[in-house]
């Protein structure tokens, strides 16, 4: 018998294909019996999040117009600005996407995003390369990520635990490192500062199309390689893929190292974007990051965790704060907003998977 054949991968492969045909014979049959309607039945469901949004803009636009003489809030200005701000969130949130879809937590991104944004702002204050600095900053996410993986794959603890720990681990070296202040990396270099925040395309910083990037890149890597459809396959049934043949620990490690290498990108982006790197300044984007998950885990793809929805689903959250803001609304609702938005969004999802059947691609 070939070789080829005996690989258990293959072997699951092959009969993921086969399930595969039989679900698509049963649709062409059960759509021969039955007149399709004129609009698909999960239509709405799957671009619920996209008319959240545009209800939203156009709620805040018509209260905007009967406030101020000139539109505040429905300008190419504010969402120029709205844009070219959320570009690090974005970035965070696909980090965060990756766990999440093979069914673990990571508490730790936004403090491994901190380490490693003033990882990167001290070596450029003391003079190094910024690539050199942008490299060793990754190379931080990364290690933090693979630490995370190796507590919670090798010694079997929930990811909540190790996560939360290495979160609080991580902030100390944080400002330790730093002395408890903002490492400034103005006058050092401005090469990153260029890169991220000073070259604008369409008006908007440079970090929000980086992050766009990333989105298409983490879109094609779920939809189109086998990686990341066996990563998809460990997230709704773990044990079964297990038995399936597919190395689970090491789907469920790479993602976690993932998560930290993105975490460190956004730690990038933070620095370029600022000029500086704070101990203690981005540990607030994790609440939000969650809640955008999670919001488009509702959406685009309903059930499972996509990188469109949950870019959607920072967007949706920026333009509510944002709105907010313009109108002079107390700081503390939008603690309200992100809180009630995130508590929302997980139930919706819950409810979203349960009325899904197993999903292995879009």
């Amino acid at each position: 018998m070939d070789a080829h054949n005996n690989d258990p991968i293959s072997q699951y492969e092959a009969r993921l294909a086969e399930l595969e045909s039989k679900v698509l014979r049963l649709q062409e049959e059960r759509s021969k019996s039955s007149p399709a309607p004129a609009v698909p039945k999960n239509f709405f469901e799957r671009y619920a999040i996209i008319g959240i949004w545009v209800l939203l803009i156009a709620l805040f636009a018509f209260i905007d117009s009967g406030i101020y003489d000139s539109s505040r809030f429905f300008s190419w200005t504010n969402f120029s600005t709205i844009f070219g701000t959320q570009g690090v969130l974005i970035v965070l949130t696909l980090g965060l996407l990756l766990p999440l879809t093979a069914g673990d937590f990571d508490l730790s991104i936004a403090a491994n995003m901190t380490l490693s944004s003033l990882v990167v702002a001290i070596l450029i204050s003391q003079g190094s390369p910024t690539l050199v600095a942008v490299v060793l900053g990754l190379l931080v996410g990364a290690a933090i990520g693979a630490a995370n993986a190796f507590f919670i794959v090798f010694f079997r603890i929930h990811s909540l635990i190790v996560t939360l720990g290495m979160a609080t681990f991580v902030i100390g070296i944080a400002k330790w490192i730093s002395g408890s202040r903002t490492i400034s990396i103005f006058g050092a270099n401005p090469t990153l500062i260029g890169w991220v925040n000073q070259t604008r395309l369409f008006e908007v910083s440079m970090s929000f199309w980086y992050a766009l990037i990333l989105c298409a890149i983490i879109w094609y890597f779920l939809e189109y390689t086998t990686p990341g459809r066996r990563l998809l396959f460990v997230g709704r049934a773990r044990e079964v893929a297990r038995l399936a043949g597919i190395r689970v620990d090491s789907v469920r490690a790479l993602a976690l190292i993932s998560s930290g290498a993105i975490a460190a990108v956004a730690g990038v982006l933070a620095v370029g974007l600022n000029g500086s790197a704070d101990p203690s300044s981005r540990i607030g984007l994790l609440l939000p990051a969650f809640a955008a998950a999670f919001l488009g885990a509702t959406s685009i793809v309903p059930g499972r965790f996509n990188p469109v929805g949950s870019l959607i689903g920072v967007l949706l959250l920026a333009t509510g704060i944002s709105g907010l803001q313009i109108f002079g609304i107390p700081n503390f609702v939008q603690d309200l907003f992100y809180g009630g938005g995130l508590i929302l969004a997980v139930a919706a999802s819950q409810l979203v998977r349960r009325r899904q059947p197993m999903e292995f691609g879009s």
